[in-house]
C-alpha cells in the first residue's frame, strides 16, 4: 500500500531511534542516565495540584470545555503578559488557550497555510516549528536561527527570491534547541521587516521563565506594531512543570487568533475544565515555584558544564532555557549526532537528543537537557570521562564494523 500524501512529507523522527535504543540498553540491565527528551522531571507546584482536585470534585466540570479555553484562564493568561511584558491583552479577542505550544503550533499552520506557500524557519529548530507547516502543504525556507546580521540577509533573500512571496516567519527565542536568546532590538527590526514585507510572524516564547542570567527574555509583542504581524505562544510545561497537562497559550494578532479559534473549534473541545482551573491558580498564584524552578535548572546547568568540561567535553553554558547545545567533540564529528547519540547510549550510558532530528544544520551537535538531578548528571559525566579515554579504541571499532557492513 502506497504511503499517505502528508506521511510522507515527513521524515524518519530520529529521537524514535534513539529512544528505541535506550529502552533495550535499560532492558538488558543497563542505567541509562536520560538527558535527551526536555520532559521535566521537577513536581507540579502544590498548589496547582491541590486546585485540580478541588476542582474535579464539582458538578459539571466533567462536561465538554471550551475550545478557546474558559474566561478565567484567557484573563488570567491576559494579566500574566501585562505584569510580566506590560504588554496589554483583549482576553476575548487576542488569547486562546491551546492543547500545549506543540498543538498551537500546528493548527496555527492549518489555520494560515495554502499549499504552495513558503514559510521561514530558523534551521536548527524545534520539529513542529517546520513540520506543523510541512502538513498543511507549505514549503519550508530555512533562515539561521541566531539572531543577528546574518539573519536578517538571509531573510532580505528570501522575500527577493522565494516564489511565492513568504507568507511567514517562526521565532523561538529563548531557542530550542540552541539557548540562543533575542533582545528587544532584535524584535523591533523583526516587526519593522515584517510589516515592510507584509510577513506573518510567529514567536514560540515556550522558556520565557527559564533564564539564568539576570535578563528576563522580553516578548515581541512589547514592540509597538507588533500586533499588527504577530502571535506568540507560550507554555505552562516547563515554567510551572505542566508537560503532561498540555496547557499552552496563543496571543496577539486579532485576526489569527480568530482563525486559529474557529479552526480549533472545529477539531477539540479544550483541556478538561479543571485542568484549565488549575492553570488558571497556577498563573494568579505565589510565583515562588517559579522562582525555584529556575534555581533548580540554574544549579544543574552549572554542574553539566563544570563536570563535562572536566571529564573532557566543553559544552558552551546557556543562557536561558532547559537545554545545552553541544558540539560534538572532534574526535566523533564525522560520526554525525544521530550515531554519536547511539554510541553515547551503548558506551556511555546516557541519553542525548540527536542535532539532526531539529534540522540538517544542527548536525554537529547534540541538545542535552537538564531533566536529571545533580547527582546524575555527575554519574553522567563520570561515564563520560571512561568513554573518553577509550575513544579511539571504540572508533577502531566502529570502523571495522562499517567496513563489515
Amino acid at each position: 500500500m502506497n504511503e499517505f500524501h502528508h506521511v510522507r512529507r515527513l521524515p524518519p523522527y530520529v529521537f524514535e531511534q534513539v529512544n528505541q535504543l535506550k529502552a533495550k540498553a535499560r532492558a538488558n540491565g543497563a542505567d541509562i542516565v536520560d538527558l535527551g527528551m526536555g520532559n521535566p522531571d521537577l513536581p507540579t507546584p502544590e498548589h496547582i495540584n491541590e486546585k485540580l482536585i478541588e476542582t474535579v470534585g464539582k458538578p459539571r466540570t466533567n462536561r465538554y470545555s471550551a475550545s478557546r479555553g474558559i474566561t478565567g484562564l484567557r484573563r488570567a493568561q491576559a494579566a500574566y503578559y501585562e505584569r510580566r511584558f506590560n504588554v496589554k491583552l483583549n482576553p476575548d479577542t487576542e488569547v486562546v488557550a491551546t492543547l500545549g505550544s506543540k498543538e498551537g503550533f500546528a493548527n496555527m499552520a492549518q489555520a494560515i497555510t495554502a499549499p504552495g506557500d513558503v514559510i521561514l524557519v530558523p534551521n536548527p529548530s524545534y520539529p513542529i516549528h517546520a513540520f506543523g507547516f510541512l502538513m498543511a502543504g507549505a514549503a519550508v525556507r530555512s533562515v539561521p536561527c541566531e539572531p543577528g546580521p546574518e539573519f536578517f540577509h538571509a531573510l532580505e533573500r528570501a522575500v527577493q527570491h522565494s516564489i511565492p512571496k513568504p507568507l511567514a516567519l517562526v521565532l523561538c527565542y529563548p531557542s530550542n534547541p540552541t539557548a540562543h536568546i533575542a533582545d528587544l532590538e532584535f524584535y523591533r527590526d523583526v516587526v519593522s521587516f515584517a510589516r515592510k514585507n507584509d510577513l506573518i510572524v510567529l514567536s514560540d516564547l515556550a522558556y520565557s521563565e527559564v533564564y539564568f542570567d539576570g535578563n528576563p527574555p522580553p516578548s515581541i509583542l512589547q514592540i509597538k506594531g507588533a500586533k499588527d504581524v504577530a502571535v506568540e505562544f507560550t507554555s505552562m510545561s516547563k515554567t510551572y512543570s505542566m508537560a503532561g497537562w498540555r496547557m499552552g497559550f496563543a496571543v496577539g494578532n486579532e485576526r489569527l487568533i480568530a482563525a486559529l479559534a474557529r479552526v480549533k473549534s472545529y477539531l477539540d473541545y479544550g483541556a478538561f475544565t479543571p485542568i484549565q482551573v488549575a492553570a488558571s491558580a497556577a498563573l494568579n498564584g505565589p510565583q515562588d515555584c517559579v522562582d525555584d524552578m529556575r534555581a533548580t535548572y540554574l544549579g544543574r546547568r552549572d554542574v553539566l558544564v563544570d563536570s563535562f568540561a572536566r571529564a573532557g567535553w566543553d559544552i558552551p553554558s546557556p543562557a536561558a532555557s532547559m537545554f545545552a547545545w553541544a558540539p560534538i567533540p572532534e574526535k566523533f564529528k564525522h560520526l554525525g549526532s544521530l550515531e554519536f547519540s547511539k554510541l553515547l547510549i551503548e558506551k556511555a550510558d546516557f541519553a542525548v537528543a540527536p542535532g539532526v532530528g531539529f534540522g540538517e544544520h544542527g548536525d554537529d551537535y547534540v541538545r542535552i537537557a537538564l531533566v536529571e538531578n545533580k547527582d546524575r548528571i555527575r554519574q553522567a559525566a563520570r561515564n563520560l570521562r571512561r568513554f573518553l579515554e577509550s575513544a579511539d579504541e571504540t572508533l577502531h571499532n566502529v570502523v571495522a564494523l562499517s567496513a563489515r557492513g
